[in-house]
């Protein structure tokens, strides 16, 4: 049995979606930027779905711009905030997806901010205190804080980091690539100033996300060369990419009670498999249902002696999942994540990441092993 528990590296596509991004394919071709009536055609499905995905965050269609993931995006809000409202302070956390630490440290090195690093507890969850107390001393800094965090699953509250970014005239981005189509994200009701999207966190595909920007904020392009996305980024639009997002988030959003129950009720069923299966296995991270991404495990493995071999073992049984972010997966380095919360590096940890096609009789598979290998 083939086993796929890496989704939040990746999820496969929707059926649906490739419906829809097929019949694209065949019937419009046109550039959404010619005048013509192929091109007005295009250009309709384009506006369509950036309509469709506003509805959904409760935001204006002129608030939602499309972009090539959320690497793009990330970039885009932090580094255009920086040059365009004259930020000289940033705050973030040592567990950040590196789309926004890499950024945020290349900033610092260049000279143009000084970086701040937020103080985490030993679940490596953030200490606000810490963040108001920085505020306090530096009231107009850019705080990027993720939603959720990619290996661990930790979900940060931004609606209360929101609250206090508010209180000091701060610029608040929170990368939301994991909880995007997850979670309900009602923007009419969140002060924040940026959020982004990729759509095949979601079952939409690669290539293609998005970045909210306020109404308030006005930033210049970070790709320029074109009059696309309303002047903010030149290239032509990835059309088919475009309309997959958008029907990959409408289905998101009508099914995600449903998938939500589900998808926790596996987690929680691996979560009590493993505790009587392998003595002393432990999590990183949260793992409360309110506390924790509901579609994201990590987990700390006694059997030390396998460490360097684990995930090898795992791929040779036929069983994907993950040792760190999958976004580096080229990279030899340690998980930055597992050292910033200083977890036992004797001790190896995989992420498993579950989506609505897991079954539990995959997790029994993938539990069999572990204690197989571990013994």
């Amino acid at each position: 049995m083939q086993v796929y528990l890496d989704n939040a590296a990746t999820t496969p596509l929707d059926a649906e979606v490739i419906e829809v991004m097929v019949e694209a394919m065949k019937n419009d071709f046109g550039n959404p930027s010619s005048i013509h009536a192929h091109g007005r055609q295009v250009k309709t499905l384009v506006e369509k779905a950036r309509r469709t995905i506003a509805n959904l965050l409760h935001a204006s269609p002129s608030e939602i711009f499309f972009t090539s993931g959320g690497t793009e995006a990330d970039n885009m809000a932090i580094t255009r905030s920086i040059a365009d409202f004259g930020i000289t302070h940033a705050i973030t956390s040592p567990i950040e997806h590196h789309a926004v630490l890499h950024t945020l440290e290349e900033q610092e090195r260049v000279g143009n901010i000084k970086l701040s690093i937020l103080n985490l507890d030993e679940k490596g969850n953030i200490d606000l205190a810490h963040l108001t107390a920085l505020l306090a001393e530096n009231p107009r800094s850019l705080v990027s804080i993720m939603h959720a965090n990619n290996e661990l699953g930790n979900l940060s509250d931004i609606k209360k980091i929101s609250e206090i970014c508010n209180t000091y005239n701060a610029i608040f981005h929170s990368d939301t690539v994991q909880t995007m189509g997850h979670y309900i994200h009602n923007l009419s009701e969140l002060k924040i100033d940026f959020i982004t999207g990729a759509g095949h966190k979601f079952h939409g595909p690669k290539g293609v996300g998005f970045l909210y920007i306020n109404a308030n904020n006005k930033i210049k392009p970070f790709i320029y060369g074109g009059a696309q996305e309303r002047n903010m980024r030149g290239g032509t639009e990835n059309v088919y990419g475009i309309v997959g997002l958008a029907k990959a988030l409408e289905i998101a959003y009508r099914d995600m009670d449903a998938h939500q129950a589900y998808i926790q009720n596996l987690k929680d069923y691996m979560i009590s498999e493993l505790q009587k299966a392998i003595p002393d296995v432990r999590f990183n991270g949260n793992i409360e249902a309110d506390k924790s991404l509901y579609t994201v495990l990590n987990v700390s493995l006694p059997c030390t002696d396998m460490s360097d071999m684990l995930l090898f073992n795992l791929d040779i049984a036929g069983i994907s999942a993950s040792g760190g972010s999958a976004c580096s997966s080229g990279s030899d380095i340690g998980s930055h994540v597992l050292t910033g919360i200083k977890a036992d590096s004797a001790r190896p940890s995989v992420r498993f990441s579950f989506s609505k096609n897991n079954t539990k009789e995959e997790i029994d598979v993938v539990v069999a092993k572990l204690k197989e290998i571990c013994q």
